[in-house]
């Protein structure tokens, strides 16, 4: 079994470099955080970065000392701080990294849900954690031949798919609409966000039974410019289903998906 693993962040400790990109971010209607100096923050054991920002370009007058701080969360943090936008307090929404370098910073919370409603990279929203400088996305057509099997059932199959290559994680390989059986499928509502992708919006399940997850198969019907090459295109978890590439059958990669989903 192949296990691929995220990449790891750039030290052991709390590192950081310093990122010209203009980002915002709001609460509601209101303007959070507005700065041209942030300062990417990468944790020990945590392998995306946050951000961090100088508190003369934060709503400092909108924090407060946390009420109840957390143990733990974020090793060397000096202190807590929550949040309070028209009456509405988020708890623990902030708070100060350790060491001199990071002095008179604050660090938002992404990590399970965002603090904040909306943040914005230029002028372009960002979702779930900020965009990683190191890490690479390509999205790029291909003649190869491309199969998907659920349970021996061929599901998928094209001569045309588009090779989604992302750092850390395994290949993967979108259809076309017209080379995928959606009678063996079942349309979920399901949603989800990634940063360098976009908002999927579509998510179908595996209508055959058997040990498969729900939501096995998913579409950004308008991703960001960057992957525009699978925009509609479905793609499917290789942890979950069998793929055949050039008559090749692949090893199911052990990713942090495939951990999420059989222990959630």
């Amino acid at each position: 079994m192949r296990v691929v693993r995220h990449p790891s962040p750039p030290g052991d400790g709390v590192t950081w470099e310093p990122s010209e990109r203009w980002v915002r971010a709001t609460k509601g209607e209101t303007t959070v955080v507005d700065s041209r100096r942030p300062v990417l923050v990468w944790e020990p054991g945590r392998p995306v970065p946050l951000y961090a920002f100088p508190e003369d370009d934060v709503r400092m007058d909108l924090l407060r000392p946390a009420g109840r701080p957390p143990s733990g969360r974020h090793p060397g943090a000096t202190a807590y701080h929550d949040l309070v936008v028209d009456d509405e307090v988020t708890a623990n929404a902030a708070w100060s990294p350790p060491g001199d370098d990071l002095a008179g910073h604050i660090v938002f919370e992404w990590f399970g849900r965002s603090a904040l409603d909306h943040w914005y990279e230029e002028d372009t929203e960002i979702f779930v954690h900020p965009r990683d400088p190191h890490k690479r996305v390509d999205a790029l057509p291909s003649s190869r031949h491309v199969r998907v099997e659920i349970d021996g059932t061929t599901v998928a199959e094209t001569r045309g798919p588009v090779l989604l290559f992302e750092t850390g994680l395994p290949v993967r390989y979108y259809f076309p609409r017209e080379d995928i059986r959606f009678g063996l499928l079942r349309p979920t509502g399901h949603n989800s966000r990634c940063p360098y992708k976009g908002v999927a919006t579509e998510y179908w399940s595996w209508t055959g039974g058997g040990r498969i997850p729900p939501n096995v198969a998913w579409s950004y019907p308008d991703p960001l410019p960057a992957v525009r090459e699978i925009a509609g295109r479905v793609a499917f978890y290789n942890e979950f289903v069998d793929l055949i590439v050039d008559g090749e059958r692949l090893e199911r990669p052990v990713t942090y998906f495939s951990r999420l989903r059989t222990t959630s």
